[in-house]
């Protein structure tokens, strides 16, 4: 899987050669985050705009940003 992280959210891309572009996806999140570009340095720029946009639009909205999952668990212990 290739990957490539911006703000700590972690997108993951194809590339499709039928169109000739990489398409790319935040992952760790409930929203729907999306990003595309021609090139790798395209495809940087535009999870970057994408990650943004979607920190810009929580805002807006009211709404916090979901965090990416790290992959690390803490572990909690209860006391009854």
């Amino acid at each position: 899987m290739n990957t490539m992280t911006y703000k700590g959210y972690q997108g993951k891309f194809e590339y499709d050669q039928d169109t000739d572009i990489f398409h790319g996806e935040v992952l760790h999140i409930n929203d729907v985050v999306t990003f595309q570009g021609r090139s790798i340095d395209e495809l940087k720029k535009a999870l970057a705009d994408s990650v943004e946009d979607y920190l810009l639009l929580c805002k807006e909205v009211g709404k916090e940003p979901e965090k990416p999952f790290s992959g690390r668990f803490t572990d909690h212990l209860f006391y009854i």
